[in-house]
């Protein structure tokens, strides 16, 4: 019994150690209120989303929930009303997956909303498939759809004094390539639908990620927005939704005994969105509430001027 007792006390050590030294994340204090500011969180019915957005609530911001799924966003609005005290919390729909829906989005809120101080563009997934448009799924929403936004809203958000775009990628940038010819006859970064090339086409999709920030901070540069990416951790969160049911059998557990749950996770968004004096550091990436490295593709100018122009083309802009 006690070899078994020490046996068992040693697995919960290397557990605390491991969870402690490689998946626990900085957290971010700060009493900064928003008051009078306006919002948007993309992909704010779970997860890391909707606790960046209850966060945001409960500092006094008008927070508007992008989302697709209206029943899971309207029981979120509910949520984060109730824990918050704040009203001022709605639901707008959002399919990141059409270009139409995000058109139709950016419409209804600059008609409805007089100003605009913060966008999060969260939402993300890991899937095969394809948009409404013929992109990629992962390409096509992790991307696309939050480039497209972003260029539809940036007119109001350089109306506030200061405003910030931030961009949730991932550490899995680091394993991204962007193929040009590929974008071109396939509408995709890969070539098939299988469980492999859905995880290589969020890994793509997530330099995207890393290369728009970039690229969006060097044509904001002398404007009153900065915008900035990250890496929130490894996230316990809805983000693999589409996995097949071995990734599934696989995965959770794994997600249940190490991964961050949402509120760690969603620590460095908020301190890319909220923390002061980061205005010089705009197009850079942090991960654990600190500034830290890209991959060699991400800080390819060349490559993330090229996705730009690309990017515009493919949206019809």
């Amino acid at each position: 019994m006690s070899v078994l007792l020490s046996v068992l006390v040693g697995v919960l050590a290397a557990y605390l150690l491991i969870y402690y030294i490689l998946f626990k994340g900085a957290r971010f204090k700060s009493n900064v209120t928003l008051k009078g500011k306006t919002a948007i969180v993309t992909g704010s019915n779970t997860g890391i989303g909707k606790t960046t957005a209850l966060d945001l609530a409960k500092r006094g911001a008008r927070v508007i929930l992008a989302c697709r799924n209206k029943q899971k966003a309207e029981a979120a609005v509910y949520d984060i009303r109730k824990e918050s005290g704040n009203p001022e919390v709605l639901y707008m729909h959002l399919d990141l997956a059409s270009l139409k829906s995000v058109r139709g989005f950016a419409e209804t809120f600059l008609k409805s909303e007089p100003r605009l101080d913060l966008l999060i563009n969260n939402a993300g997934l890991i899937a095969s498939g394809r948009t409404e448009d013929g992109f990629g799924m992962a390409f096509g929403v992790n991307h696309l759809g939050h480039f497209l936004l972003t260029l539809l809203l940036l007119d109001r958000l350089k109306q506030a004094e200061h405003s910030r775009v931030v961009n949730v990628s991932a550490l899995l940038h680091r394993l991204g390539s962007v193929d040009f010819n590929l974008l071109n006859t396939q509408k995709d970064l890969v070539t098939g639908q299988s469980s492999w090339h859905a995880f290589r086409a969020y890994c793509h999709s997530k330099l995207c990620n890393v290369l728009f920030t970039r690229e969006l901070a060097n044509r904001l540069e002398g404007t009153s927005v900065t915008c900035y990416c990250l890496h929130p951790g490894v996230i316990a969160t809805e983000i693999g939704r589409n996995m097949g049911a071995l990734q599934k059998l696989l995965f959770l557990p794994m997600s249940k005994l190490f991964f961050l749950d949402p509120e760690g996770g969603a620590q460095t968004t908020l301190y890319c969105a909220l923390q002061e004096g980061l205005e010089p550091l705009s197009g850079r990436y942090f991960s654990s509430c600190a500034l830290q490295n890209v991959s060699a593709h991400g800080r390819d100018d060349a490559l993330a001027k090229k996705l730009w122009e690309v990017s515009e083309r493919l949206c019809g802009l």
